[in-house]
């Protein structure tokens, strides 16, 4: 008589569990623009995003939310290019010898002192324009990986339950991007099948209203399902345990500022990391007693293992070796401009980016049996 068989693990379970925490996904990201923030140099801002395109490709799940990198890199290419435009329109503060061109100058009245529209362009002015756009431009990479990378969903379960209400208001913002390009995907496509126009002002017309029609509908959906979920329900506290949370977090946020500003400033440097180490830990404390009013459970929540500590510490030493190379040597991470000099890659301080490629090595993309046989 045959045995029965055995029961087989669910590989969908196994791959749930086996994804990183998207906490650290996100420390990661923003680990990485805190990076480029402290640099201008071309070099080593498209390092690091060279660094996140790479983890993007090899970690990004097979998921609709995690389609949404593309659409923040064609939103970088878009603030460049407006930074220049800016740039070649408005004029720029620095002062600049290499005339490229000489547009026609309106006058302005005296009370826009400091404006110009029109006049010389420098390519002082445009290199300036162009580190400056290249800088933020990084900066909304960084972001747009995080969202490919971290689920929302889970990253909303990992919240403390102080945040909670915030942190849905954060997440529907977040995945109302995603949601839209695929929308605009699905819509663009289903036109193209139908031998219709999909680009020009007709086309995105007719693409946009219903885009728009899917957003409200899923907007009422999510709404009655938050109702029917009981949001927003809070537990009987003592009044005293309310005033000292209010307390510890208003003064803890209070510390984190007063001790980032001295931090920040040569006078404060004696005070400033205490006070920093104080806020945080008052501020910690009033988002625990805070949970307490928002009683929920959290069905399998995400574990923060040793490669979730490996992915936000690597994110976390490249910003800190970025910012000790920008007080070591300034120059190298911003090239000057009066009078031009070519930007050079600084050795150490691009090594130090790519460790920000450990995410790759650590947590590899989980795909399904199918993805899988498609790729081999």
């Amino acid at each position: 008589m045959a045995g029965r068989p055995a029961a087989q693990p669910d590989p969908t379970h196994r791959r749930r569990h086996s994804a990183l925490h998207p906490g650290a996904w996100w420390l990661w990201s923003l680990a990485l623009g805190t990076a480029a923030t402290r640099t201008t140099n071309p070099l080593l801002l498209a390092l690091l995003t060279a660094t996140s395109a790479y983890v993007v490709a090899t970690c990004r799940p097979d998921a609709p939310w995690a389609r949404s990198y593309a659409a923040f890199v064609k939103l970088a290419l878009v603030v460049i290019v407006i930074r220049l435009v800016f740039a070649v329109a408005l004029g720029s503060p620095i002062p600049g010898t290499h005339v490229i061109v000489t547009l026609p100058e309106v006058p302005l009245p005296e009370w826009a002192q400091g404006i110009r529209l029109g006049g010389r362009v420098t390519a002082e002015t445009l290199l300036f324009a162009l580190y400056d756009g290249l800088r933020l431009a990084a900066l909304l990479i960084c972001v747009g990986a995080a969202n490919s990378l971290a689920n929302p969903a889970r990253l909303l379960k990992s919240l403390p339950g102080a945040l909670y209400e915030m942190g849905v208001a954060v997440v529907v913002a977040l995945t109302y991007a995603p949601h839209l390009i695929a929308d605009v995907q699905r819509l663009r496509a289903a036109r193209r099948l139908r031998g219709r126009p999909d680009t020009g002002v007709r086309g995105l017309l007719q693409v946009g209203l219903p885009v728009l029609e899917g957003a409200l509908e899923r907007s009422v959906a999510l709404a009655a399902a938050m109702d029917a979920r009981g949001y927003g329900r809070t537990a009987d506290v003592p009044p005293r345990v309310r005033r000292t949370t209010a307390a510890l977090t208003l003064g803890g946020l209070l510390g984190v500022c007063a001790g980032t500003y001295g931090l920040l400033t040569a006078e404060g440097g004696t005070y400033g990391l205490p006070v920093l180490l104080a806020g945080l830990a008052a501020a910690l404390a009033g988002l625990r007693l805070g949970g307490r009013r928002s009683p929920r459970t959290r069905y399998r929540p995400d574990r923060w293992d040793a490669r979730a500590w490996l992915v936000a510490g690597s994110g976390a030493a490249v910003a800190a070796l970025l910012a000790l190379a920008a007080d070591r040597d300034p120059a190298a991470l911003h090239p000057g401009l009066v009078p031009l000099v070519a930007p050079t890659l600084p050795l150490w301080p691009a090594a130090a980016v790519l460790i920000g490629l450990l995410p790759a090595f650590v947590s590899p993309a989980h795909r399904s049996p199918a993805a899988r046989k498609e790729t081999s």
